[in-house]
């Protein structure tokens, strides 16, 4: 057993109560948006075993799901309450058109093959097992009635249609507890 399995992370809560930063890439090449929508658990692994994995989920227009896709490694970082504001900008602006990271005030850090930020206070480090877009057919009835009285939604993505969100699951490689 790693030691971080066998800490109590609050899995059913974490996401949603904290927020958290999905980051991909390098020092030098990478995107950061907030995620709210997430879970930890096991899945999988060498030898008949399993391995500590965490899940995220994407959507198609944020320009950090463009990484997510192209790099092998992934962080999922937590802060302190003290820096919502500065995820709540991160997750409302895009690093397409600027710098974001730079203007949220963050500090970007090397995280094994990837990047967390100095203010996080736990990051899971990640390798990329599993990536796949939902498939709306295989899409509960209720979720695609709700979408479908919601259309603000389609607008959000700047389609006609709705877009369903990339489903990431990484292998956890390391906790870091700042």
């Amino acid at each position: 057993m790693k030691p971080f399995e066998a800490k109590d992370y609050k899995a059913f809560t974490m996401f949603e109560e904290r927020w958290a930063l999905v980051t991909a890439g390098t020092l030098d090449d990478f995107n950061t948006c907030t995620v709210s929508w997430g879970s930890m658990g096991n899945v999988w692994g060498p030898n008949g075993g399993d391995v500590s994995t965490v899940t995220v989920y994407i959507h198609p227009a944020r320009y950090t799901q463009e990484f997510m896709a192209k790099y092998d490694t992934f962080t999922i970082s937590f802060f302190p309450e003290s820096h919502r504001k500065a995820l709540g900008y991160l997750g409302s602006h895009s690093g397409r058109n600027e710098d974001k990271v730079a203007n949220s005030g963050l500090t970007p850090v090397a995280a094994g093959n990837s990047v967390t930020f100095k203010e996080a206070d736990l990051t899971f480090v990640c390798r990329k097992l599993y990536e796949h877009q939902f498939d709306e057919a295989h899409l509960a009835d209720s979720v695609k009635e709700y979408y479908a009285a919601n259309p603000s939604v389609y607008t959000q993505a700047g389609k006609d249609r709705w877009e369903p969100h990339y489903m990431y699951i990484g292998e956890v490689l390391e906790a870091i507890e700042g």
